[in-house]
């Protein structure tokens, strides 16, 4: 047998399938592309499963990939054994409601046989324990004898995850030999060791799950065909492991070369040695898909496998930053299989280099700490470190709590993981009130003042929109990162920007910012300390690194609406000075594409009139079409020229003037129109009072004028059809309305107190004296405070002296009145309190004058119990 190498293996299976009718697609990203069920593709369908699920129409029928796959699953192992990696290539040919079983099988046999030159005698299939039909394909069609064939239950061969399709597998087996076997008697297919590996899964997806165990046949069935590259190679080449193939042992060997030390010499180093062989080849075909080393999600991950790596080459005694030169051993096996490692090379060195110096800037410090409190535990007879010092160690010395585990656990030791937690809470907390502390005094530290104090932008944005400029800094919303990815929230900064950053009460700019490809939404524009500029937003495709040369282009329409606004403000000032008076002078504003906002400051609400007069003015200067000039000037020849300084700008030696014709001169850094006549027009929806000597205008202009006035036109349409009538007639409808209405409430409340009446029945029947004084207390049903007072009024009338007490639940709440007549309060009654003290029984709350009171409560139940305690409180009061 041909021992070909992984390179060879990989070009040899995507040309037999594409010989057979398979598209050879490209292997996708490792990044899931709207999948947010996995945090990394980790096997060759994950990508495909839109074909498979009906959700994308494939490009062919019949695919074939070798995709790139990380697991992370198993990292603790990866080192400390020669089966566990993180990285690694499937082989994969597919159908989507083409072919089945039967081409499936045979084929998988011809390449395995045939075309790399397996020995047959030494391949075993397996099938799923009723799956007859792979069987007699197996045995009848292949010839394979019927002892040769094993059958499995559904737990090794059926593939499913939850609802949703599945089906059988059958798998191909290849026997290694008898050196790499157990010895013990029996051993065959399906055995713990490493003689009969599996290079080849079909998987047979006919049937529908629907989540309570049962199954129907699928009209579409696919295949979905599996093959570990690695794998392969280990068994053509006829090596112990993985780390031994090719590719891997070049790498391996460079590992080596660069610690000065021989494989399979010492088992400790050996760990180290296949540790950083994987995690350089996962971390840099990670860097090469555009993920980047941050604290959390993939990029996390990523982090994590440089610093593992990092650490076990200083195990291994390897001075100096080693993780580029290995990664370049990466790529050179690599890059014929995928050709953008050697494309991005540069990208990929600068990456893991910084984050291995970053790296090593802390591990020095945080492991002489460790082997501090590894003497202290050791002293005291203590196998647990506390996760207080753990805490230390990742909060003051950088230290990961992974890496502290890994130390330890290599020593014995553990590590008290809930208290390491419960430390990192209370950190957080503290953290959180010193920020609500640091807010409050307004010096909150951000991601952006890590930026270095010789960064700025210059702004070339009022006369293009569009430009290209080099990117300078790039951060995530936590950190600086030499690249965004895509789905990457961040902040890019170039050296100049067509974008206007939010300043002067002008809304910064939106738009997007392109690269080869690379496109990232702006959502906001910033502006910073040190005259930088940052472009806030989403990477929605592709990847920007600093340095990259990138189109920005503004959202030209936004842009458009703004300077209408804005200009706006300028016509609404000076009108305003005009109508109201030389007092009136701006205390803040807001200019977006939708609408203006502008504060001044004035001593009362303006009336209709006054409004509608500065509507006029401002309308009449957008049509005299008045151009607008810009000047730079000195700030005393600005102030010379009569113009206005925009509240809350800081100006320097020279300013920008802004002129509309001889009607308005403020100085002003923002962007504006050309003319006044490209505002169009002008309207104010609301003024009102925001602070005392403060009044707020809101305004639109342009198509915002338009869409308001339809909006109120559908309206208008809207309560016209509601009142059965025209928009011309809906003043006089309304007018006949109300007029029903009132006459109906008269009505009506002439009924309520009828009802009222009429429930009290024979009043003087139900009154009683205390201590000499007459009292009435009378619960009635839904009548309002008005109807009480009414009635009381009725009451105290008919019992000539003395105190009247109603009670009524109205709408579920209570409503309380007491009276007193002249006797009655010479005698000590106080309506007042005693409505007070009713009202306490009732859960509420009320009082007022001696002669008359009310009050209200939200428990109607307590009602008898609240008119047993007026007479009880009149008896207390009466001397």
């Amino acid at each position: 047998m041909q021992k070909y190498g992984v390179n060879e293996l990989r070009k040899m299976f995507l040309e037999f399938f594409e010989g057979k009718g398979h598209l050879a697609m490209k292997s996708f990203s490792l990044v899931p592309h709207n999948d947010k069920s996995l945090l990394l593709i980790n096997s060759g369908m994950a990508p495909l499963k839109p074909y498979f699920t009906g959700a994308e129409v494939p490009p062919r029928r019949r695919v074939t990939t070798c995709q790139k796959c990380i697991r992370t699953g198993d990292i603790e192992n990866v080192g400390k054994t020669a089966r566990h990696g993180t990285f690694f290539e499937m082989l994969g040919n597919f159908s989507f409601g083409d072919y089945f079983k039967r081409e499936a099988i045979h084929w998988s046999w011809e390449f395995l046989t045939e075309v790399v030159g397996l020995d047959p005698n030494r391949l075993y299939p397996s099938v799923y324990q009723e799956d007859d039909e792979a069987f007699k394909i197996w045995n009848e069609e292949i010839g394979i004898a019927p002892e040769r064939i094993f059958r499995f239950g559904k737990e090794d061969n059926f593939w499913e995850h939850g609802a949703g399709p599945c089906g059988p597998c059958s798998e191909i087996y290849y026997d290694r030999g008898e050196k790499y076997g157990c010895g013990k008697p029996g051993c065959t297919v399906g055995c713990e060791c490493d003689r009969y590996m599996e290079v080849w899964n079909n998987v047979f997806t006919q049937f529908e799950n629907d989540g309570e165990g049962h199954y129907t046949e699928l009209v579409q069935k696919n295949i979905d065909t599996g093959m570990g590259l690695e794998r392969l190679a280990v068994v053509v080449q006829d090596v112990d492991s993985i780390f031994d193939v090719d590719t891997l042992c070049t790498l391996r060997n460079k590992v080596c070369e660069l610690a000065h030390v021989e494989y399979q010499k010492d088992d400790a180093k050996d760990v180290s040695i296949r540790l950083i062989t994987d995690h350089i080849r996962s971390a840099t075909f990670m860097i090469s898909d555009g993920i980047m080393p941050t604290n959390e999600g993939r990029g996390y991950v990523l982090r994590r496998l440089i610093r593992r790596a990092a650490r076990h080459g200083r195990l291994l005694g390897i001075e100096g930053k080693f993780l580029a030169i290995l990664s370049n051993t990466v790529i050179e096996g690599s890059k014929d299989g995928y050709p953008e490692l050697e494309e991005k090379k540069d990208f990929i060195f600068q990456v893991l280099t910084k984050e291995e110096e970053q790296f090593n800037k802390t591990i020095d410090q945080g492991l002489r700490i460790l082997e501090e409190l590894e003497t202290e535990m050791k002293e005291k007879n203590e196998t647990e470190l506390s996760g207080e010092n753990a805490f230390k160690l990742y909060d003051t010395y950088g230290f990961p709590l992974d890496l502290t585990k890994e130390i330890l656990e290599e020593k014995g030791y553990t590590i008290d993981e809930d208290g390491f937690k419960s430390a990192m809470e209370e950190q957080r907390n503290k953290a959180r009130t010193a920020r609500e502390v640091t807010n409050y005094m307004g010096a909150d530290a951000t991601v952006y003042d890590q930026i270095d104090a010789e960064v700025t932008t210059e702004f070339v944005g009022y006369d293009r929109l569009v430009h290209e400029s080099k990117v300078t800094v790039l951060t995530t919303e936590e950190e600086l990162v030499d690249a965004l990815t895509e789905d990457q929230k961040g902040t890019i900064f170039v050296e100049e920007t067509p974008f206007y950053a939010t300043m002067g009460g002008q809304e910064g700019d939106t738009g997007v910012i392109t690269c080869n490809g690379a496109e990232f939404v702006v959502e906001d524009t910033i502006k910073l300390r040190g005259g930088k500029v940052g472009h806030v937003g989403k990477l929605t495709k592709g990847m920007i690194k600093t340095g990259d040369v990138v189109t920005l282009s503004v959202n030209a329409k936004e842009r458009a609406n703004t300077c209408k606004n804005h200009s706006a403000t300028h016509l609404l000032q000076k009108a305003l000075k005009t109508v109201l008076g030389a007092h009136v002078e701006q205390k803040g504003s807001l200019v977006t594409p939708d609408r203006l906002r502008f504060d001044f400051a004035h001593f009362q609400a303006m009336t209709a009139e006054e409004m509608e007069r500065v509507e006029a003015i401002v309308n009449e200067e957008i049509a005299e079409n008045l151009p607008v000039e810009t000047q730079i000037m000195s700030i005393e020849d600005a102030k010379k020229s009569g113009a206005m300084a925009l509240f809350g700008e800081k100006y320097g030696d020279s300013v920008r003037v802004v002129s509309m014709g001889d009607f308005s001169r403020e100085l002003c850094g923002g962007t504006h129109v050309p003319n006044t006549g490209v505002i169009t027009t002008f309207k104010i929806v609301s003024e009102a009072g925001v602070a005392a000597g403060v009044r707020r205008i809101e305004a639109l202009t342009g198509d915002g004028v338009f869409h308001y006035y339809k909006e109120v036109e559908k309206k208008l349409n809207e309560a016209a059809g509601a009142l059965k009538t025209t928009p011309a007639e809906v003043l006089e409808k309304i007018s006949h309305l109300q007029a029903e209405m009132k006459a109906l409430h008269s009505e009506n409340e002439s009924l309520k107190a009828k009802m009222a009446q009429d429930a009290v029945g024979d009043v003087m029947e139900q009154v009683k004296e205390i201590k000499g004084v007459k009292f009435l207390a009378v619960a009635v049903e839904d009548v309002d405070m008005n109807g009480l007072r009414d009635l009381g009024d009725q009451m105290k009338e008919k019992i000539g002296e003395g105190v009247v007490v109603l009670a009524s639940v109205n709408g579920g709440k209570v409503n309380l009145l007491a009276m007193a007549t002249d006797s009655a309060l010479k005698a000590g009654a106080h309506a007042g309190n005693l409505v007070k003290g009713m009202a306490a029984v009732v859960g509420g709350g009320g009082g007022g004058r001696p002669n008359m009171a009310q009050a209200g409560g939200k428990n109607p139940e307590k009602v008898p119990e609240a008119l047993e305690k007026a007479a009880e409180i009149l008896e207390d009061q009466i001397k």
